[in-house]
């Protein structure tokens, strides 16, 4: 399993007039979530489209406990719990400031050949950096 957590500011921007996040706007956390992970582990999106892989979301799944509110400090814990194949699965789990459980989420993603546009195996860069997770 891998575990990553990321503070986040709400900006004002991201709330409705209630000050609440807007319910869209939590995808723009997960993705956040994702891509710390994959920093976590030494990689970046970019480095994987520069080589010839793309990571298209095919599925979300979201859980709204409690809001979030304009200028809280929310942490977003992102998680892999199964090693990928030609699909990898993030869990998201979104704490308040008061370190309550307000939002709860899955993304699967599918790896993806940018030149043929099919499904493929994760790349080398990818596998290596994982291993030790999940072997």
């Amino acid at each position: 399993m891998l575990t990553c957590d990321v503070e986040v500011r709400v900006r004002y921007g991201e709330t409705d007039r209630m000050g609440y996040v807007y319910y869209g706007f939590y995808t723009l956390y997960y993705e956040i979530g994702r891509t710390e992970l994959l920093r976590k582990l030494g990689l970046t999106y970019k480095e994987l489209e520069d080589n010839g892989i793309l990571l298209p979301v095919t599925e979300l799944i979201v859980k709204y406990n409690a809001p979030a509110v304009y200028d809280e400090l929310i942490t977003v814990r992102t998680i892999i719990k199964e090693k990928p194949g030609l699909k990898i699965t993030f869990y998201y789990e979104i704490y308040n400031s008061l370190k309550e459980l307000i939002n709860e989420a899955t993304t699967t993603l599918v790896f993806v050949d940018a030149k043929s546009r099919k499904p493929c195996r994760p790349p080398e860069l990818f596998t290596k950096v994982i291993k030790d997770y999940f072997d």
